[in-house]
């Protein structure tokens, strides 16, 4: 042993404590994405477009089950939320925009290159606030029902819609129209918009309809390996519908605790959601969950 270990003889135990398996595994399934949307991009760079979407919905489809998979098993880690946190910036911020831009963005030149870039950047920033906001005390109780913005996993779906009308045959999009609703994506990842997530709702079937569901889901599958540029491009309208249904539902419930609130003024007023202002204070608590979405 070194003078050092003498000094601190319990350092080298705690450096080399085995690690259980169930710390790794939501780690290898985000290490899985990260492989998919590297992947995606390579797949770009050939020309293989179809294979690099399959790519970036399989990594979406991993992001939403390893964070999952880590509170089942009781596999949550602060190491687990930072690559997460880096896993969401390389499969949707990086790989959409480059994406993007090697199928048509470049015939823009720089003005292209900026829209892919601007993209990237944005879905950036949004994890960052992400990270920094989620501790905030002041955040009402049914704003955690609540993403800020359009988050990461989604931005990157939707901003692949001329891609999939492409498919569908419909004609390909003039590339100005492609990079302005880009940046429009980009923006609603980086606004204020409240986005109803669904996180904190436990829903339960009934036991009646647990074989109903399962064969929903079945359908659902099925129906996107089948006709996958179909269910791509009705999905992503839907959901792009339905954000201003969000935006409503987080302003009425604002309004009905402000009504609710004591007339002595003790509450804090609730209706402002997290601000990119609050990075320059960093939390107070670093304790962070496990999973990040």
């Amino acid at each position: 042993m070194t003078p050092y270990d003498f000094k601190y003889p319990d350092t080298r135990r705690r450096r080399f404590r085995p690690i259980p398996v169930r710390m790794l595994v939501p780690n290898v399934i985000t290490l899985l994405a990260i492989c998919a949307g590297l992947t995606s991009i390579r797949l770009s760079i050939e020309g293989r477009m179809s294979l690099a979407v399959y790519a970036i919905v399989f990594a979406a489809a991993l992001d939403g089950i390893d964070g999952r998979i880590a509170r089942m098993i009781k596999g949550q880690s602060k190491f687990g939320a930072e690559l997460d946190s880096l896993a969401d910036f390389v499969n949707f911020g990086v790989a959409p925009g480059l994406m993007l831009y090697f199928w048509q963005l470049h015939e823009l030149g720089n003005a292209g290159w900026i829209a892919a870039m601007v993209f990237a950047i944005s879905g950036g920033l949004r994890l960052a606030r992400f990270n920094a906001t989620m501790d905030d005390p002041n955040k009402p109780a049914f704003a955690a029902n609540f993403f800020t913005g359009v988050p990461a996993p989604a931005g990157a779906i939707t901003v692949l819609l001329p891609i999939y009308v492409a498919f569908l045959d419909l004609g390909r999009a003039p590339a100005v129209v492609t990079a302005a609703y880009t940046l429009v994506i980009a923006f609603l990842m980086v606004s204020r918009l409240p986005v109803f997530s669904g996180k904190t709702k436990r829903m339960r079937v009934p036991p009646e309809l647990v074989l109903p569901a399962f064969v929903a889901v079945i359908v659902f599958i099925a129906l996107l390996i089948a006709y996958p540029w179909h269910v791509l491009s009705i999905g992503t309208v839907l959901y792009l519908l339905a954000l201003p249904l969000g935006f409503k539902s987080y302003r009425d419930q604002a309004r009905a605790l402000e009504t609710a609130a004591p007339a002595d003024g003790e509450v804090s007023s609730p209706p402002s959601a997290p601000t990119l202002a609050n990075l320059s204070e960093p939390p107070q608590d670093d304790d962070r969950p496990g999973r990040l979405h």
